[in-house]
């Protein structure tokens, strides 16, 4: 899944020292601080490398692994995904194949919630449920434990990005299919200008950093 939009390469100059995170600067919002919790966002989005003509001409590359490699950069993503389900009943948290695997346990750990995978065919070794879904070009297909979700489970679902909504929303059907309630679906990068959010329409959204272009 690649985040991607178009965007001249002029603006991919990036000074190396941008990446050097003093620890002061990510702080933990109060309750309500939105201006403090923006602050800490863009803070978070100074760190994401973005790569022109990657992986083909015209197109933008925004690269989280820069993000990740930093100790404040991975701390504050997780405490920040964290807190927007603070206090919620959360069963289990889902994590989509590969990225979603880095935030989903995590995530679980700090919500005191187990840590369910959703990965491609025949990775999974027992009984599975299994969804395809329409691509662009073509169909993809994921797969989850049947045992993994049970009736009423309040499950929420962790992944990188949110560009057209077609994989979480997969997810939410698979979920769905094994008697879960889907209490919200949760992203680091969200892709304002593609029509996930409207794919997901009828559940709980959020994201930390948004593209607009």
């Amino acid at each position: 899944m690649n985040l991607e939009s178009k965007v001249p390469s002029s603006k991919f100059s990036v000074p190396s020292s941008k990446f050097k995170v003093q620890s002061s600067k990510f702080q933990k919002p109060k309750i309500n601080d939105s201006r403090l919790k923006d602050q800490n966002m863009n803070h978070l989005r100074e760190m994401i490398r973005e790569v022109p003509d990657f992986p083909k001409p015209g197109i933008n590359f925004y690269d989280i692994t820069t993000l990740l490699k930093h100790p404040e950069g991975l701390k504050g993503t997780v405490d920040a995904l964290a807190a927007e389900y603070d206090g919620m009943k959360v069963d289990v948290v889902i994590g989509v194949e590969a990225r979603g695997f880095i935030f989903a346990p995590a995530l679980a750990y700090h919500l005191g919630a187990g840590f369910v995978p959703v990965r491609k065919p025949r990775k999974l070794p027992a009984e599975c449920a299994t969804i395809s879904y329409d691509l662009e070009y073509g169909q993809d297909t994921l797969e989850i434990h049947r045992d993994a979700i049970g009736n009423g489970h309040r499950v929420l679902i962790a992944d990188d990005l949110l560009a057209t909504g077609g994989t979480a929303k997969a997810v939410v059907d698979l979920v769905e299919q094994l008697g879960g309630e889907v209490v919200g679906l949760v992203f680091v990068v969200e892709l304002e200008f593609l029509p996930g959010r409207k794919k997901l329409e009828g559940y709980e959204v959020k994201s930390l950093i948004k593209y607009q272009s």
